[in-house]
């Protein structure tokens, strides 16, 4: 009889993605809020700690389903997806650092009835030495059970999960920072100038290098020969939550970018109180010209060499 292999797949929904609506997080099956007089009040958490003080909160769970359901519910961090940016959740088995490893459910295992919901105290305590800053995260409401996903020979397992936000300041001097790093560009033209449309592809790296929060905007500009303006644009795939110290990489597309000229693309990051640029060269050369440049090239250069070899005494 053979035997399937089961990849674990973490739920989606703690991809937490683009900035936080006003409401509880929920998945249609289940929800966790802060707790409050009336649903929906506290979307999420916003607190604010000295270094070594400890927080009490409480952490509602809304079953939304016919049956009870049980779940896990811990602390996790927040960070930035690579691929995107979107504010994303530590997972149970990652290491938690930051707010995720300061969060103490009072149960850790909780089951909550069907159409109700249960409350849970917790405490945040913020380590004595703490950075300063912004310390993002999460109270995650996990169900364990593992629901097979797809069939063949590897099936795959998902575990889902819902999270409460946790946005945490921890006192003390704030230190915006942003850089833009390794810029690059990709050029796809024609052979033949004017026979198609030619891009670029310029990918880059934002970095908030500090312990703030911050909303970037980047604005991509190109320069011609002779400073001609070639591309003046506000880009609007940038996210509205860059966590401190996290770098993600993003690209943007060109369409109708040069075909025969020298170019210099920059790229401006801004956010409160920052403002970085950086910036990549590239030449347009249709490749009949580069190969009509090359062959001139080095017939000048084997002409030259032969005329140096001439002019040798002896010769």
């Amino acid at each position: 009889m053979r035997r399937k292999l089961y990849v674990l797949l973490l739920s989606a929904a703690l991809l937490l993605l683009g900035a936080p609506a006003a409401q509880a997080a929920e998945n249609g099956e289940w929800a966790v809020y802060p707790a409050a007089a009336r649903l929906g009040e506290r979307p999420y958490y916003f607190l604010t700690a000295d270094p070594g003080a400890t927080l009490r909160d409480k952490v509602t769970v809304a079953n939304k389903t016919a049956a009870p359901l049980t779940f896990r519910l811990y602390g996790a961090d927040a960070y930035n997806t690579e691929r995107d940016g979107g504010f994303a959740i530590r997972t149970l088995k990652e290491e938690q650092t930051g707010a995720g490893a300061w969060i103490r459910p009072e149960r850790t295992t909780v089951t909550v009835p069907a159409r109700s919901s249960v409350t849970v105290p917790f405490t945040l305590a913020v380590p004595a030495d703490a950075d300063p800053g912004d310390h993002p995260g999460a109270l995650v409401a996990l169900d364990e059970r593992i629901s097979p996903a797809g069939g063949g020979s590897v099936a795959m397992g998902v575990q889902r999960a819902v999270a409460a936000r946790v946005y945490l300041k921890v006192n003390g001097p704030a230190v915006p920072a942003l850089a833009v790093e390794d810029v690059t560009v990709e050029q796809d033209r024609p052979a033949v100038p004017g026979t198609r449309e030619s891009t670029a592809l310029v990918t880059y790296t934002l970095h908030n290098r500090g312990n703030v929060t911050l909303d970037p905007e980047v604005v991509l500009t190109a320069e011609g020969l002779f400073g001609r303006t070639l591309l003046d644009r506000d880009l609007d795939r940038v996210p509205s939550e860059l966590l401190p110290r996290q770098r993600i990489r993003l690209t943007e597309r060109w369409t109708g970018s040069p075909q025969f000229d020298w170019a210099e693309i920059t790229l401006t990051a801004t956010a409160k109180d920052v403002r970085e640029s950086a910036a990549v060269s590239f030449l347009a050369l249709p490749w009949p010209v580069a190969g009509a440049l090359a062959l001139a090239a080095a017939g000048g250069l084997a002409g030259w060499r032969i005329r140096r070899r001439r002019a040798r005494p002896g010769h």
